[in-house]
């Protein structure tokens, strides 16, 4: 193999970066590392190239370990993104560059720059400076300089971002075929997945410092196994339903399951088709093909050859959908499809049925839950619960300040006598509770934050203590706060208002409701009068609707009161709730209308666990 990373990792702080990446690329191969901003993609191509130090882990380039090797003695070529080159010297004098540093003699230099010239298509062009050429030809310099060193590695971070849609198309063939003509190993960083559709002999695709999946583009297209990859590489529409008698029940429409995908009885079940899959008719497709149901076309988009089109069809019971997400209030499927220009659809009534799907592998949900190593183990009783109910994973995390009080603290952890959480992680870290707890969400990309209260705390303000407090202004993190645990899980109440953040509200505690199995009151408090606006009253109406496709049963509630935190007391005391759905906009905001306050008087003073909810979408 021409590059082996072995378990690489890369932090700055608390946060890491990359996270234990492993990855062999054969030799002449063109690899395209496939990612969105921030994912850790272009850290590891500094990684590689010596640019920066890994905090863990092997890089070995052409079976010899680099690890500990400056850049200049790895032989790899680097291009950048912006260019990146010399704009006082000539194209030529640029090319040459590193062949003067390197004292290759002016004749060889000469001719090993008039080949580049030729090989990257600027013959003609050697005498010319930067702000002579264009934005392509700059990067094709830029390119021909970085081969100019003969590297048996050469490395390219999202080289053509800068350029215009033709350009960038233009320098994709070119790159594609100078790779095969020198037959050098390349890796290729980029957000752009139709870039990395058309260049790569394989992909990639990294989350947030984690590489999820590689293999060749056709097969992480038409076969993806994780839903990040199914929604970023590529369009199409994804639904979740049930596995019920080998099948993958949406409704009364229903798909096989392999045999080979592990899917529980009674377990959600993802299926993923393309636009390209969908089959639309006037008339009911044959019988041999799936068929979703009849809907509208509501938009389309011309493209030349062919026309994309999206569709709204009825609800499907027992039915969620992921992609593409419904806008606030929508009950119905979305669907895009594919059709030749010349199909001529009447936008009503039409068909649609499947040629082809995928069914995904489903990703569990994740849970941080904050042991304090003494007190109620209700957040631990709570963990277990939300563990059972949802299929969750879940890290214990302990935090300590002195390292006697640490190992004290993991032993705790480790044993935890009171509660079986056998099979969550357990992690120990030293500092402020607030700060780390914070830092462990950042990075592992916790679904949610379970932490109780500090009864330590006695004043009005501070009955929640600092870990609340500083946690709810660390993170953009959904977070239960626990005082008890409820005997049993029976009906959740969701206090929203209108606006962006109340819908957040309504999707987070819907989506806890519905894996909890239990129905929700969705509850509007009409401070200082008898009935709630009429833009309040259509926002519980597109909320009860968010909630029915997500299969929870609901009502709705508008409660009088003089302000919103006596109306949402009153209701938690009275109804037989036993979780509390508030908002929060998260740190660093200024909400209107005092909405932290309210938020923290709730939290304090309601009996029930407390899930705050961010106005961003978690």
């Amino acid at each position: 193999m021409a590059i082996v990373l072995d378990r690489l990792s890369k932090s700055f702080g608390a946060q890491n970066i990359v996270d234990q990446v492993s990855l062999e690329i054969a030799r002449g191969e063109l690899f395209v590392l496939l990612g969105a901003s921030g994912s850790g993609k272009s850290t590891i191509l500094r990684l590689i190239a010596g640019l920066t130090q890994p905090t863990g882990g092997r890089i070995i380039l052409n079976g010899r370990d680099v690890t500990a090797l400056p850049p200049q003695q790895r032989g790899t070529g680097f291009v950048f993104q912006n260019y990146s080159i010399f704009r006082h010297m000539s194209v030529a004098d640029n090319i040459e560059f590193g062949m003067m540093v390197q004292k290759v003699p002016k004749p060889e230099r000469e001719d090993k720059r008039d080949e580049l010239l030729d090989l990257v298509g600027l013959t003609g062009l050697g005498d010319r400076y930067a702000n002579q050429l264009s934005g392509g030809q700059q990067q094709r310099v830029a390119l021909a300089r970085a081969l100019a060193y003969e590297p048996n590695v050469l490395l390219l971070d999202e080289p053509f971002g800068a350029l215009d849609v033709k350009i960038r198309e233009r320098l994709r063939r070119t790159l594609k075929e100078i790779q095969g003509r020198l037959g050098i190993t390349t890796i290729l960083v980029t957000h752009d997945q139709e870039e990395a559709l058309n260049v790569a002999d394989r992909i990639g695709i990294i989350e947030h410092g984690h590489l999820l999946e590689v293999d060749r583009p056709e097969a992480l297209y038409a076969r993806p196994r994780s839903l990040f990859a199914a929604t970023f590489l590529g369009t199409g529409t994804v639904l979740v339903g049930r596995a019920l008698g080998g099948r993958a029940q949406f409704g009364d429409f229903s798909l096989p399951i392999p045999e080979e995908m592990p899917i529980t009885e009674g377990s959600r079940a993802l299926v993923l088709f393309r636009p390209e899959q969908v089959v639309l008719s006037s008339e009911k497709p044959d019988s041999d093909l799936p068929v979703i149901g009849r809907g509208t076309i509501i938009g389309q988009n011309f493209a030349g050859a062919a026309r994309r089109l999206q569709l709204r069809l009825p609800r499907l019971k027992s039915t969620r959908q992921i992609a593409p997400p419904l806008p606030f209030g929508e009950e119905g499927l979305l669907v895009e499809a594919v059709v030749p220009a010349e199909v001529g659809l009447d936008g009503k009534d039409i068909w649609v049925g499947l040629r082809g799907w995928h069914i995904l592998n489903h990703p569990k949900p994740r849970l941080l839950l904050y042991d304090a190593g003494a007190g109620p183990a209700a957040t631990l009783n709570i963990g277990k619960h939300l563990m059972d109910r949802v299929n969750a994973s879940a890290t214990v995390l302990g935090v300590t300040d002195e390292s006697e009080a640490g190992l004290d603290l993991i032993a705790a952890l480790r044993s935890q006598k009171e509660v079986d959480l056998s099979r969550a992680v357990k992690c120990l870290r030293y500092g402020r509770p607030a700060e780390q707890i914070a830092c462990e969400y950042a990075e592992a990309l916790y679904e949610m934050v379970v932490v109780a209260v500090d009864y330590q705390h006695k004043t009005e303000r501070d009955r929640l203590g600092e870990t609340v407090h500083g946690v709810l202004a660390m993170t953009n993190a959904a977070v239960l706060v626990v005082k008890k645990e409820p005997e049993k899980y029976r009906r959740m109440l969701i206090c929203t208002a209108t606006g962006e953040a109340g819908k957040n509200n309504v999707r987070v505690g819907g989506r806890l409701a519905r894996r909890l199995g239990i129905p929700s009151t969705l509850l509007h408090v009409a401070s200082g009068s008898d009935s709630a606006t009429r833009s309040a009253l259509n926002h519980l109406h597109l909320a009860s609707a968010t909630l029915r496709a997500m299969d929870v049963s609901n009502n709705i509630h508008i409660r009088p009161a003089k302000n919103p935190v006596a109306g949402i007391l009153a209701e938690a005391r009275e109804g037989e709730y036993d979780l509390v759905v508030v908002g929060s906009h998260g740190p660093g905001s200024r909400p209107p209308f005092a909405l932290e306050e309210t938020t923290l008087r709730v939290l304090a003073e309601a009996a029930q666990p407390v899930l705050v909810v961010p106005a961003e979408e978690v």
